[in-house]
Parts: structure tokens; C-alpha cells; sequence
């Protein structure tokens, strides 16, 4: 039968941080916590039934704290980068912190990574659930609006794992959360993301600075490592002497823009393992980023972090959207409700 378990996992100024562990009947194990939603563990099977976890993350309460890597973690009110750290809404000047050089990046220390949620699991036969639900106040981090979110995590028999995120503010702000967990399907990250292969329904993708924020040229995938469409291997993108791979540290760090939804539009694969991990979402793009800057002070999981240990498949809007007004607008205008939804399905190739 399908269970959700918990067990204390550490404390932030005396309040307690709680691992839920998600467990359907196939046997895949997914962990996470009510400290910045984080997901720390997903466990599940290759292809000789080896039950292996294929997500960075870290044993201890500690080092998510004084990582830098967001690791799994619930990224919001914004995703991504905001240039100078500001921005202007009806009329009035917003100071962010200048967290990523003069720039502002996932929303700053204080944002959705860091913050305590509130947990409430809803048990059912096929699915489990687990309702995180956090209060960011008006001005926190320099963003407008009294801001409730609700993200939802649900896994089902289908091998499943749906993200829903839900906002609602009493004034107009931004609001563009994402999920930054790592995957490393090798398993125990026995091996770095290089040889993963890696398909994404798009054709066009966003141009970046030497800052990596989006210059607002929509460039053409075409004839490009950034060519996604019938799959490639991330070695192509770390290998490659393209301008925009070198801005990126030697891989990806881009938002794509995806021609379709709710369409298996994007689907990596490990090839040794036969890991299959699917994506499919209503959000704008995906931010693909190949772990260019990972460091190697970290232990995960007994393995030395480094370099391509793992990916993220960022769904979201695009970043720094407030600053380019033909992007689409990630604006949440005063009492309206925002919500968004991402489905990961793991499977077996045979």
C-alpha cells in the first residue's frame, strides 16, 4: 500500500524539520522536506530492478543551509535572475538583494529555498499528497504583496510525481516559482550527467549575457548544440566551442521555450541504467542547467561533488520576464490566483 512516513531530520531557530518519505507499490521512494520544500531522495529502478536514488542531495540539515547549489529545493516568489536586482511595478521602484553579483537570483536569501512551510498530508488509496503552504510578507526580499503559496506534492501508482504551485497576493507582484531539484539518473551518482541523453520540444531558446541573463534575442536551435529536439547527449553542449556554451561555464544554463505541453516534451534518459525520466508541464520554458558550477566541498551522499554530477529541468516562466515586456508576463496582478503544474514520470527502458 502506498505511505507517507516522517521522521525529524533537524531544527531552524527551534523549529522542527521534518524528511516525509512518499513511498508508492512499485517501491519508489521519494523524500522531501518542510525546510524550502526540498527534495532530497527519489528512489527508484534501473533496469536489473536496482533501487538507487537519482537526485543530489545532502544528509544533513547544515549543508543545505550553507549550500549554494538550491539542491532540490522550492525556488520563488521569482526563478532565475533579475538584472540590477529591481525592477519597476505600477509606477513604484523595487530593491531586490544583490545575491549574484549586481544582480538578483531565485528571489534572494530569504526566498521560498529557506523558508519553513507548513505540511499537511492527505493520504488516499492511488496517491499520496503532501500540501506545503507558506506566508511571505509584503516587502520580504524587497518583492510587493502578502503572499500565499500553496505547492502541492503527489505521488500515484503510475509512478507519478505531479508538482502544483498556487499563489495569491494582496497586491500585484511577481511570482514565478520553479523547482531546482538535480538528477543524476546513472543512480547514486555512479557517473556525471555527460553521457545523459537529453530531449527537448523546442525551437528556440533565450540569448544570455556574460551576467546569464536573457538578452531578449530569441535564438533558433537549428543546426545548433542546442538542438534538443530529437535528443542529444549533454557531452555535445559541454564539448561545444558555441559562445553561448562558454558564457554558461562549458555546458547549459539557458531557458528553451517549449513548442508544445503536456506532451512528453522533455525526456532524459540514461542509456546504462535505462532510467527514463519524463516531463511534462503548462509552464512557458525550461531552464536547462548541466551543474557547470557545482563545487567540491559538498559530500552527497558519499560521493564528492563536482562538476555535471547533475541537471536541472527548471519548468517555469522566463526569467527576468519583468524587463522584457514581450516575454510572456510573470506578473500575479492583486487578489488573482496563479498556479502551475509539472509532472515527472519515471520509467524503464528494457
Amino acid at each position: 500500500m502506498m505511505s507517507i512516513s516522517k521522521r525529524l531530520f533537524g531544527k531552524v531557530e527551534k523549529q522542527e524539520i521534518y524528511e516525509y518519505v512518499f513511498k508508492n507499490d512499485n517501491g519508489v521512494e521519494i523524500s522531501c522536506l518542510n525546510y524550502g520544500c526540498i527534495i532530497t531522495k527519489i528512489i527508484i529502478p534501473d533496469r536489473k530492478g536496482n533501487y538507487e536514488n537519482i537526485v543530489i542531495g545532502f544528509q544533513d540539515l547544515a549543508d543545505y543551509q550553507r549550500s549554494s547549489l538550491f539542491a532540490g529545493a522550492a525556488v520563488g516568489r521569482v526563478a532565475g535572475r533579475i538584472r540590477d536586482a529591481q525592477f519597476v511595478l505600477e509606477g513604484k521602484k523595487h530593491i531586490l538583494p544583490q545575491n549574484d553579483g549586481p544582480n538578483n537570483l531565485h528571489s534572494g536569501p530569504k526566498g521560498f529555498h529557506n523558508a519553513i512551510w507548513d505540511a499537511v498530508v492527505i493520504d488516499k488509496v492511488q496517491e499520496d499528497t503532501i500540501k506545503f503552504s507558506h506566508t511571505s510578507l509584503d516587502e520580504i526580499e524587497g518583492y510587493p504583496g502578502v503572499l500565499t503559496t500553496q505547492i502541492t506534492y503527489t505521488l500515484n501508482n503510475k509512478n507519478e510525481f505531479i508538482i502544483h504551485y498556487r499563489g495569491q497576493s494582496d497586491k500585484t507582484t511577481l511570482f514565478n516559482p520553479t523547482n531546482h531539484t538535480y538528477f543524476n539518473l546513472s543512480g547514486n551518482c555512479k557517473h556525471d550527467i555527460s553521457q545523459h541523453s537529453l530531449k527537448i520540444n523546442s525551437s528556440r531558446f533565450l540569448e544570455l549575457t556574460q551576467q546569464l541573463l536573457p538578452t531578449g534575442k530569441l535564438l533558433d536551435v537549428t543546426d545548433t548544440v542546442f538542438d534538443f529536439r530529437n535528443s542529444r547527449k549533454i557531452m555535445e553542449g559541454i564539448n561545444s566551442d558555441h559562445p553561448q556554451n562558454t558564457i554558461a561555464g562549458q555546458g547549459y544554463d539557458h531557458p528553451f521555450i517549449l513548442d508544445s505541453n503536456h506532451d512528453s516534451e522533455i525526456v532524459l534518459q540514461d542509456e546504462e541504467s535505462g532510467r527514463i525520466l519524463t516531463i511534462e508541464t503548462d509552464a512557458v520554458g525550461v531552464v536547462l542547467y548541466t551543474g557547470n558550477y557545482i563545487p567540491n566541498d559538498f559530500d552527497i551522499y558519499g560521493v564528492k561533488s563536482r562538476r555535471y554530477l547533475g541537471l536541472c529541468l527548471e519548468t517555469q516562466g522566463l526569467p527576468d520576464a519583468i524587463h522584457h515586456s514581450d516575454f510572456p508576463p510573470c506578473i500575479l496582478q492583486k487578489d488573482q490566483i496563479s498556479t502551475t503544474t509539472t509532472k515527472y514520470t519515471f520509467n524503464v527502458a528494457l
